[in-house]
């Protein structure tokens, strides 16, 4: 690597990303320490499902995080990867290189988010910079794409999202928030386009948008986040596991024919529940709390559901088959 830095481990005191402030109520960051939690469930379930197999001593298997901001998933994912590939792969600058440019990829949601995580995963903004730890990417990008998308309007809506085209059709000096990954009739056709050839993901992870900020603030803001689920499992992922509100649990705003799918859904694996304000995510006001999901192609069980409550779990995850209780309030759960 004559050109790019080499890569080295190094503790992150502090870490960067546990110190930047939310963009806006609807694009919230994921704390390092959450992420790993989610990558530690997928982790649990891989091994579970491949004989004790290591996830991240698997050369083949391809992530996607469709909604990335920080660029924290890609982030840790990568560290995970070159600690357990470096008996197969004994040379660090070409680990780094090769799980960077053939395994780890994202769709930045806005033009400052993707230069953000780019500095997350490649320490350098630009992918070919000389502080990057890539070596053979042949565009500035790398694997972290973003281009501005436009909404498609229908009668003051988009025809994507529902944004309001009053608020949301503007100059060019600002961003859309139409994101790429949901303004698309064919999901896989769009992801061909973005990555070159017949992309297959074995894992899609992520923190999508919450709401559409567009003139209904808080409660009464619309929900987005569904959608980038709903596109997500489009892709036919071994592994799908997403961090959302949990109110999409009770329905309602729009969510009904989406809890209906998921709670439906014999792929539903696993639910973590964070019922308590701010649990989850330290200083963000999420009424409602927030949950992550573990979808699982292969799964065609119950749904294990576990409560945190003050860091801790409430009692062992348990297979879910009828209402249940978290945080005091009910959601009735199909197949939970």
């Amino acid at each position: 690597m004559s050109a790019q830095v080499g890569f080295a481990l190094r503790a992150r005191n502090p870490d960067v990303l546990t110190c930047i402030a939310n963009l806006s109520n609807d694009e919230v960051f994921t704390p390092p320490e959450f992420a790993n939690r989610m990558l530690d469930t997928l982790a649990e379930v891989w091994a579970a499902d491949h004989k004790g197999a290591n996830l991240w001593a698997d050369k083949a298997v391809k992530f996607l995080d469709p909604c990335t901001k920080s660029g924290v998933f890609l982030r840790e994912i990568t560290s995970r990867l070159t600690k357990g590939l470096a008996d197969e792969m004994p040379n660090l600058d070409e680990r780094v290189n090769y799980i960077v440019t053939k395994q780890v990829f994202g769709i930045g949601i806005t033009y400052l988010t993707s230069l953000l995580a780019r500095r997350s995963l490649y320490c350098s903004k630009h992918a070919q910079g000389k502080h990057s730890i890539a070596s053979s990417f042949d565009n500035d990008d790398g694997n972290i794409w973003f281009e501005r998308t436009e909404h498609t309007w229908i009668d003051g809506k988009c025809a994507y999202c529902g944004a309001s085209q009053k608020t949301l059709d503007r100059g060019k000096g600002l961003e859309t928030h139409a994101y790429a990954f949901i303004h698309a009739d064919d999901v896989k056709a769009r992801i061909g386009k973005i990555f070159g050839g017949d992309m297959q993901f074995d894992v899609i992870i992520g923190n999508p948008p919450y709401q559409l900020d567009d003139g209904g603030y808080g409660t009464s803001a619309a929900p987005i986040y569904q959608l980038f689920v709903e596109k997500a499992l489009d892709l036919d992922p071994r592994y799908a596991v997403f961090v959302t509100p949990s109110r999409w649990m009770a329905g309602g705003k729009g969510l009904d024919k989406y809890r209906e799918r998921m709670l439906s859904d014999k792929r539903m694996r696993r639910i973590v529940d964070y019922p308590k304000l701010y649990e989850g995510f330290p200083g963000v006001k999420i009424r409602g709390g927030i949950s992550y999901v573990l979808w699982d192609r292969d799964h065609k069980g119950t749904c294990e559901v576990q409560t945190i409550w003050d860091g801790q779990p409430t009692g062992p995850a348990v297979a879910r088959h009828e209402t249940m209780c978290i945080g005091g309030g009910q959601r009735t759960c199909g197949n939970l």
